[in-house]
């Protein structure tokens, strides 16, 4: 079967993963100070490759992200429930946030918090689920 000629519909569709991903990371960056953080980022992120899915197909993008979602997924929420429990080690309650100021190269003085790190697994974890639905879905012939 001869394959249709689709080059305008591909090269809009490069430029427009790398644009939601770029918004994808700033919807994860700017969580702690305005409407964000780990799941609408992580969500950004699956539409970016959900899309690459839809123009190159499942097993093409599949070839050059060898990942396997469902270990994304546990390893996400592996991360947010061990954000958790730090917490509890400390004497404090469950998802206690402790934060601290480090000046970083390029960024100056930067404050970190665990808050991040509970982002980082929910963004993991959603990613993980999402890309896993998606392509059970799109494999199910």
């Amino acid at each position: 079967m001869k394959r249709p000629n689709d080059v305008i519909l591909r090269t809009v569709t490069k430029v427009a993963a790398v644009i939601i991903l770029t918004f994808s990371i700033h919807l994860f960056i700017s969580g702690h100070h305005f409407p964000g953080g780990g799941f609408i980022g992580g969500l950004t992120f699956t539409a970016a490759i959900t899309l690459l899915f839809l123009v190159y197909g499942i097993d093409t993008i599949r070839k050059n992200v060898s990942a396997d979602f469902k270990a994304v997924a546990a390893i996400g929420v592996l991360i947010s429930a061990l954000t958790g429990v730090g917490g509890m080690m400390a004497g404090k309650p469950f998802l206690y946030q402790s934060s601290g100021s480090v000046n970083l190269p390029f960024l100056g003085d930067t404050i970190l918090a665990t808050a991040v790190l509970f982002d980082v697994g929910v963004a993991l974890a959603v990613i993980g689920t999402a890309l896993t639905i998606i392509t059970s879905i799109g494999d199910d012939r």
